[in-house]
């Protein structure tokens, strides 16, 4: 059993930036490809960005390409997601996921084996 905790959400103005991080109990880690939601209120949990264990294939929502980049450093069983040009329709409770799958497949998603408990963004206008 793997845990995923999430830490660096918060309060922040539009333009600004955060830096959310996903920290894995165990070195297992390494053999996962890593990925973040996100769900707003009211609406479906929604893919974000996910990549693969070896970290050179990444892919991304639509609507934060360009302005979030996933990372991973396995020598610290942690993912990152870095969060830049917030909106305000970025406000939304993040996981993170990780599984023995591929990063194209945890779009779908499918493959998910373990999720962390959320960590809240809100981002004003």
């Amino acid at each position: 059993q793997v845990q995923l905790v999430e830490s660096g959400g918060g309060l922040v103005q539009a333009g600004g930036s955060l830096r959310l991080s996903c920290a894995a109990s165990r070195p297992t880690f390494r053999n996962y490809a890593m990925g973040w939601f996100r769900q707003a209120p009211g609406k479906e949990r929604e893919f974000v960005a996910s990549i693969s264990v070896s970290a050179v294939t990444t892919y991304y929502a639509d609507s934060v390409k360009g302005r979030f980049t996933i990372s991973r450093d396995n020598a610290k069983n942690t993912a990152y997601l870095q969060m830049n040009s917030l909106k305000p329709e970025d406000t939304a409770v993040y996981y993170c996921a990780g599984g023995q799958t591929s990063a194209q497949a945890m779009r779908v998603p499918r493959g998910i084996d373990y999720w962390g408990q959320g960590t809240q963004v809100t981002v004003s206008s």
